[in-house]
């Protein structure tokens, strides 16, 4: 029984990943572009931005599969909330913490996973308006900013 809830806590956290590109696309990048706007601004004016709601729109499937999950008679939706959550906490990481250093931690990690993520996103925020976007996922990106960062690794090594 605890394989089947492990396995369903990690399809859970790995379908996000496609569930936040695609609303990074299509939503953030169109219908709510008012919200994420200012996340695309050089200089932000103050440490919180509208793009933070997202946090809480995000957080709300998660919330909801776990009260159902506990508190209903469908647990292996507490397992989905859990993978989702699980997820939106390594978005945090990832996106506020070590790209963006919203909080001074990771300053210096330094190996080929996290130069390629830290490149593709570098690559979507040179678009500055909704359109012409690109690399809209976040912990997995596209295969040349891996390749790129382990060139970049031997050349300087």
């Amino acid at each position: 029984m605890w394989q089947t809830n492990l396995l369903i806590t990690i399809a859970s956290f790995l379908c996000m990943e496609a569930v936040a590109w695609l609303t990074h696309k299509y939503v953030m990048h169109g219908l709510l572009w008012n919200l994420h706007e200012d996340h695309h601004k050089k200089n932000p004016s103050s440490f919180f931005e509208k793009n933070d709601y997202f946090f809480l729109i995000f957080a709300i499937p998660g919330i909801l599969c776990l009260a159902a999950g506990i508190y209903g008679t469908y647990t292996h939706l507490a397992f989905i909330g859990l993978g989702i959550t699980i997820y939106g906490f390594a978005y945090f990481m990832v996106h506020d913490i070590f790209i963006h250093q919203r909080f001074k931690f990771f300053r210096n990690a330094d190996n080929f996973y996290f130069r390629a993520i830290r490149r593709a996103h570098k690559m979507h925020h040179k678009h500055l308006g909704k359109e012409d976007g690109e690399c809209f996922g976040m912990l997995w990106v596209p295969l040349k900013y891996f390749a790129e960062a382990m060139k970049r690794k031997q050349t300087h090594a």
